[in-house]
């Protein structure tokens, strides 16, 4: 069965799409930028700040969906410029410290909104509730 989550913890999704799917024991979520969610403005001009906000939106989705950044599998990271990649690594390493997810990450022309980074995210619940 699938099962739309939403969070006000969250940037609300800007476009039609969902901020995650929960699938049987699998959570996809959508990629996260460095919006506010209160504001829905913008984090930070850096690739530093960025990141911070971008995993701490990551966070609070893939909560509300019943999970935490320790049972993340897989992410894709989309960086708008790869010379970013290891002040990017240094903020993403805090936040997967240990048993770090498999990752992908790709830079790209353009991101949403003119950011510097997206993440999403694929976890897994313990059980299917």
């Amino acid at each position: 069965m699938r099962q739309k989550i939403q969070t006000d913890q969250a940037p609300a999704a800007i476009g039609p799409y969902s901020q995650a799917i929960r699938h049987g024991n699998m959570i996809f979520t959508s990629g996260q930028i460095p919006l506010d969610p209160q504001t829905g403005d913008i984090v930070g001009e850096d690739i530093t700040t960025q990141t911070r906000q971008v995993l701490d939106n990551l966070s609070a989705v893939l909560e509300a969906s019943g999970v935490s950044l320790g049972e993340v599998v897989k992410t894709t990271c989309f960086l708008h410029d790869m010379n970013d990649f290891a002040a990017f690594n240094e903020v993403y390493q805090h936040y997967f410290d240990t048993d770090a997810p498999a990752r992908s990450c790709v830079a790209v022309e353009r991101l949403p909104k003119d950011v510097l980074v997206e993440i999403e995210a694929l976890a897994i619940l313990e059980s299917a509730q």
